[in-house]
């Protein structure tokens, strides 16, 4: 059973910095290392948005809005996904979701809240 949990959300002011963290208590290294993830945001009144993913070969891609400012990146040996969030900015606002592609199946995780005021 794959369960994906996220922390690091809260409070910022712009210009601030926060970290997420996605990982799944539960999995084996080996697969693990295999994974594909990504971060998702839902920010009030829009449809959930691709933010940022890691593909297993740790090839990276970014939306237009975070490039230079965000960075994925994936610990495989402590078996955890990180979102590095710098220089943020009220848009980035939202709810943030971890998702994992394991085995051609798609996860996701709680969500976690990202504020940051103006």
């Amino acid at each position: 059973q794959v369960h994906v949990v996220e922390s690091g959300g809260g409070l910022v002011q712009a210009g601030g910095s926060l970290r997420l963290t996605c990982q799944d208590p539960r999995v084996i290294l080996s697969v693990f290392s295999s994974d594909n993830m990504a971060w998702y945001r839902q920010s009030p009144g829009k449809i959930r948005e691709l933010v940022a993913l890691i593909t297993s070969g740790g090839g990276t891609n970014y939306a237009a809005s975070v490039k230079g400012r965000f960075t994925i990146s994936k610990d495989n040996a402590r078996k955890r996904m990180y979102l590095q969030m710098n220089n943020m900015k009220p848009e980035d606002t939202g709810i943030y979701y971890c998702n994992i592609e394991r085995r051609g199946s798609s996860y996701w995780g709680q969500g976690t809240q990202v504020t940051v005021s103006s």
